[in-house]
């Protein structure tokens, strides 16, 4: 029981479904796919289940950065709005050791875009202006250079969790994360570019015998 339980901490379930003997998949995405009731507090509780270790109050600047990427569209004004000078916002997160606060409130604002391309049937200009951007292009190309991730890569997801996994873990790569903030919990996206990887060698090892 202890070890079922550990297992089900580790995959940090979504929802309990019914039992059904065949679920429809498209079903079952549609519930992970659900959009949260509180982005903020669902972004805290994957970095507390990521084993981010920062202290109290930065983690409270960044659960706030994420509620306020509703509105605020820019470093001054998030500056302004958790009444701190753009300087010493950035010498915190630097001594946190944490990407830079201007990427906070990008992926924040990717990650409300994230939701609502997964739930909704909205064309990628009509999601990104209800969201601030000028036009589909500029979020496009933040997610791109963010994420890696194209909109509609982001789309056919399950999860905005995906999307904010790999902006981790592209931030940690380039050194913009401490390992020591990083717990040793394995990444989803890592796994999951993995087995991409080893499935498209062995479909280039397949063609080359045919």
């Amino acid at each position: 029981m202890i070890r079922l339980l550990r297992m089900i901490e580790q995959s940090r379930p979504q929802a309990v479904l019914p039992f059904h003997e065949t679920p429809r998949p498209h079903e079952i995405a549609s519930v992970i796919r659900r959009p949260p009731v509180n982005l903020a507090s669902s972004v805290a509780e994957y970095l507390d289940w990521r084993g981010f270790a920062v202290d109290p109050v930065t983690r409270s600047i960044l659960r706030r950065t994420v509620e306020l990427s509703a509105r605020v569209r820019t470093i001054s004004g998030l500056a302004r709005n958790l009444y701190l000078s753009r300087r010493a916002l950035g010498r915190r997160f630097l001594k946190s050791r944490i990407p830079v606060p201007s990427h906070w409130l990008q992926i924040s604002r990717i990650l409300r875009a994230t939701i609502k391309l997964q739930n909704s049937d909205g064309t990628l200009f009509n999601v990104a202006c209800s969201l601030g951007y000028p036009d589909g292009f500029s979020l496009s190309n933040q997610m791109q250079r963010l994420c890696g991730l194209r909109p509609l890569e982001v789309r056919d997801l399950a999860g905005w969790e995906w999307v904010f996994e790999t902006w981790i873990q592209r931030e940690a790569e380039m050194g913009s994360i401490a390992p020591a903030v990083l717990n040793s919990r394995p990444s989803i996206a890592v796994e999951r570019r993995s087995r991409e990887g080893t499935e498209d060698r062995a479909d280039r090892t397949r063609a080359a015998t045919v």
